[in-house]
């Protein structure tokens, strides 16, 4: 079953939006688009568009809602799979990982001192609100 999901070796390399919606960075293809278009993907140093190949070996900086990850390709899929298949397809750095969390734990600290975590989900009106507010 792993086989059918990712790429054989005979193609080298896959569009920088397939593999990222492939690994699970972005919900859907879409997101992943705008996301290089935005700049918030490099690879190999440079600015990825989102018909950039990717290929195995390919050192990659991609910032989305889950944080700042650098990762190195490890394979290439097209098609995207369960979660332990997308894992499979790269590895990310232990300075990415430890930043992450340290962020992560940097901003569950501030939330408690300063009373900041809500007490229960947003209410539909609520929502609108915060929708209104954030020009959506």
């Amino acid at each position: 079953m792993v086989e059918n999901r990712v790429v054989d070796l005979l193609k080298s390399a896959v569009r920088m939006d397939k593999w990222l919606w492939a690994a699970r960075f972005f919900k859907t293809r879409a997101l992943a688009q705008k996301s290089c278009e935005m700049g918030r993907v490099e690879s190999n140093g440079h600015l990825a568009k989102p018909a950039r190949d990717v290929r195995v070996g390919d050192r990659l900086k991609i910032k989305n809602d889950g944080g700042e990850f650098e990762v190195e390709v490890l394979a290439l899929s097209e098609v995207r799979g369960s979660a332990a298949v997308a894992q499979g397809l790269f590895k990310e750095t232990e300075a990415s990982r430890e930043l992450r969390l340290k962020l992560a734990a940097e901003l569950k600290a501030m939330q408690l001192v300063e009373g900041y975590l809500p007490a229960a989900r947003p209410s539909k009106r609520d929502r609108r609100q915060i929708n209104r507010f954030r020009g959506r």
